[in-house]
């Protein structure tokens, strides 16, 4: 029983990447098109949210989303979510319309042909590199300016302990969030790690997503972010111990 499972999820697991890259090779000449033109990333994101629906759906994976919140078109927010799998960047496609922008792990760009527009599409921070995490805040004023949203996964990356529900968080994004002005949008996760985990497991099914209640900014100062910071990830993992859907 257990080698027909441990067949299970390895084809699962390279389903997966199949469809990832099937997608992208597919469309690859209205997806070079959309990377040509900084302003035409509408276009790009357009085509990443249907990317994020075919790779769900192929997966055998359905959204269930509880909405707290209703983002307003035009208007930049700062979301926030914890981080267990490649699925969540699929999900955050998923569940947000209006266009934002990821800011991610730089060694992600390394990932053949995934990484070429991965670059030039994201925000890229090397975390142990100060002079790059310095840049994400004009790389972010940037997007903010065109009204784009920005997404961080505050957690810094997928904790090797699986055990952990929810490490800690850095300070990044809410640095930016209110030296912009902009609102903070905390969304809780429920089953990306279950359904996709970076260990050996996974399979289809459900998978959660609560849009917690906007957090206003415009009223912060700098020295409110570890507050700020405390605040929203007590959002997130009251949600994960309690869920609420």
């Amino acid at each position: 029983m257990k080698i027909i499972k441990y067949i299970f999820v390895a084809l699962y697991k390279v389903w997966f990447y199949v469809l990832l890259m099937s997608y992208i090779l597919v469309f690859l000449p209205f997806i070079l098109i959309s990377i040509i033109k900084k302003d035409w990333y509408p276009f790009f994101f357009w085509l990443a949210r249907r990317w994020s629906f075919y790779i769900l759906f192929g997966m055998g994976l359905k959204p269930i989303v509880k909405k707290e919140a209703t983002l307003e078109k035009g208007k930049s927010y700062m979301l926030i979510a914890n981080h267990t799998s490649m699925l969540d960047i699929m999900l955050m496609l998923y569940v947000v319309k209006n266009p934002f922008v990821f800011v991610g792990k730089a060694e992600l760009a390394k990932i053949p042909i995934f990484g070429f527009f991965y670059k030039r599409t994201c925000i890229l921070v090397d975390r142990k590199n100060f002079k790059s995490r310095m840049a994400v805040y004009q790389s972010a004023n940037e997007k903010l300016s065109k009204g784009y949203s920005v997404c961080i996964f505050p957690e810094g990356g997928v904790p090797d302990d699986e055990r952990i529900v929810l490490d800690d968080f850095k300070d990044g994004a809410f640095r930016l969030a209110i030296d912009h002005k902009i609102p903070i949008v905390p969304m809780t996760f429920h089953d990306c790690k279950k359904r996709l985990p970076y260990s050996f497991k996974g399979g289809p099914g459900k998978l959660r997503v609560v849009v917690h209640p906007i957090i206003p900014t415009e009223i912060l100062e700098p020295e409110d972010r570890r507050t700020l910071k405390f605040e929203v990830r007590d959002i997130i993992l009251n949600e994960l111990k309690n869920p609420s859907i």
